[in-house]
């Protein structure tokens, strides 16, 4: 049964990506992504994130298909919108599938979906995902039209883009990073006065974490390359525990 302090927990994501780029760095088998989701289990994340990308680049269908079967967690799937993602997506039918904007020649995801100019294809994209007991979510930018557009397309969820604002922390443009903050505050409230919930990702660190973790309305946080670059030095666990410690220090 839910109660109501578990409704309003900030739940925590944690995205093993990363841990594939380093095992194709060399090919063969490790260090395993479905080890590295199982530990985070273990630490106490909410969730698993991976996106699987066209050009598999990191995560693989293999990947994906250890994950459907052996997480006890939610997994959230990461993917384009595409007919092949979609057929993946419908026939593993995990938790969450997150849409997200893809450029082969990115290194990582660069900012969030265009929904405006594109709402009807992905309102006709989203409903069988929906309608197979997917939570779709969109990765958006904090803009009052996208946000918007996200809502009309039928999508329950959507994640905020955080990487304007941990970049522009990272180099201390402070401004811009206030700007970007205020942004954030103000797209997660009104996207939750529109009945999505919210979540936030991208970008961020311990350093950067507590003010996106403060904000009332998000209710999820995904965060990977930060962890497995941490969990180089100090371990998966402790990473994951330094994590969430910050973040329920903000919460509290």
């Amino acid at each position: 049964m839910t109660t109501s302090s578990d409704t309003q927990r900030l739940r925590l994501g944690v995205n093993i990506d990363h841990v594939a780029t380093v095992r194709n760095a060399r090919g063969g088998a490790t260090p395993d992504p479905l080890r590295a989701a199982k530990m985070a289990e273990e630490a106490g994340a909410d969730g698993i994130t991976a996106h699987l990308r066209e050009d598999r680049r990191h995560i693989s269908d293999a990947d994906i298909d250890g994950l459907a079967a052996a997480l006890t967690v939610p997994l959230n799937f990461e993917m384009a919108a595409t007919d092949e993602m979609q057929a993946i997506a419908l026939r593993h039918r995990p938790h969450a599938v997150c849409i997200v904007p893809e450029r082969r020649e990115e290194r990582t995801t660069e900012g969030g979906l265009d929904v405006a100019r594109d709402e009807n294809r992905l309102a006709h994209f989203i409903a069988p995902l929906r309608k197979a007991g997917c939570r779709v979510s969109i990765f958006i930018a904090a803009d009052r039209r996208q946000i918007d557009a996200a809502h009309r397309t039928g999508a329950e969820v959507i994640e905020l883009h955080t990487g304007a604002y941990c970049d522009a922390h990272a180099e201390g443009r402070v401004d811009d990073r206030d700007r970007e903050l205020a942004a954030l505050r103000d797209m997660a409230a009104h996207a939750h006065a529109l009945g999505l919930e919210v979540h936030a990702g991208h970008g961020l660190t311990y350093d950067t974490v507590a003010p996106v973790a403060a904000m009332p309305e998000v209710r999820e946080l995904n965060i990977g390359h930060f962890l497995i670059g941490e969990a180089i030095f100090m371990g998966l666990a402790p990473a994951i525990a330094e994590m969430r410690r910050l973040m329920e220090g903000a919460r509290s």
